[in-house]
C-alpha cells in the first residue's frame, strides 16, 4: 500500500512538473527511444514510432546566425545525439532480430532506418563544419576602457562538449587548441559583468 501511494505521489509530481511546458515531438520520440533501449529487442510496432524526418525546426534553430553561438552549438549537440540514438535503436533491433527486415510491411521500418542514417550523417557534416569554424576562430576582440582585449566567442565548455560528442580523429588536437585559446582570454571583472545585462560592454570586431 505504501509503495502504491509513493508511486502515485511520484506520478502526480511528474505530471505537475510537465504542465508548464509541452514537450516537442522530438522530445517525445527521444523518450520512446530511451524506453526501447531498456528492452531486449523492440518489436516492429515500437520501431514504427521512431522517426528522423521531423528535424527541420531543431535544425533551423541551430542554423540561426542571430542566436548566441553557444546556444546554436548546444542545439547541434542535442540534435545530433538524438538522431544518433534513434539510428542505433534501428540498427540494434535489426541485428538482434533480422526477421524485422523481412516481415510484411518491413519496407516502412527499413526506409525509416535509412532516413535516420542519412539525417545523422548530414547533420554530422553540418555540425562538425560549424564546430571547426569555432575552433579556428574561438575568440574576438573587444574594446574595454579604451583598450583592446581578447574575449571568448562562446562558452569553451560547450565547444569541448561538441568535440567530445563528434569524437573526430583529431579530437585531442582540437581540445588542445581550445585550451590554448582559453589561456589568451582576458579575465572577466565584476564591474564589466554588471555594466550590461549581457555580461559586459562588447563591441566585436
Amino acid at each position: 500500500m505504501h509503495r502504491l501511494s509513493a508511486a502515485a505521489t511520484v506520478f502526480f509530481l511528474s505530471v505537475s512538473g510537465c504542465v508548464a511546458r509541452e514537450i516537442t515531438s522530438d522530445e517525445r520520440l527521444d523518450r520512446e527511444t530511451s524506453n526501447l533501449s531498456v528492452k531486449d529487442t523492440p518489436n516492429a510496432g515500437e520501431l514504427e514510432k521512431v522517426s528522423c524526418e521531423n528535424t527541420a525546426e531543431e535544425l533551423n534553430k541551430a542554423r540561426n546566425v542571430n542566436r548566441p553561438e553557444t546556444d546554436r552549438l548546444m542545439d547541434y549537440i542535442a540534435l545530433y545525439d538524438s538522431l544518433r540514438k534513434r539510428t542505433q535503436t534501428f540498427e540494434e533491433a535489426m541485428t538482434r532480430n533480422p526477421d524485422l527486415q523481412y516481415r510484411e510491411g518491413a519496407n516502412t521500418i527499413v526506409n525509416a532506418k535509412e532516413v535516420c542514417i542519412q539525417q545523422t550523417a548530414d547533420v554530422r557534416v553540418e555540425f562538425e563544419t560549424y564546430m571547426r569554424e569555432l575552433v579556428d576562430v574561438p575568440t574576438v576582440q573587444e574594446i574595454k576602457g579604451g583598450n583592446t582585449v581578447t574575449i571568448a566567442r562562446l562558452d569553451f565548455n560547450a565547444l569541448r562538449q561538441a568535440i567530445e560528442t563528434l569524437a573526430p580523429d583529431d579530437k585531442d588536437a582540437l581540445l588542445n587548441r581550445v585550451a590554448n585559446a582559453e589561456k589568451k582570454v582576458a579575465p572577466s571583472t565584476p564591474a564589466a559583468e554588471e555594466s550590461s545585462p549581457s555580461g559586459g560592454k562588447r563591441r566585436n570586431k
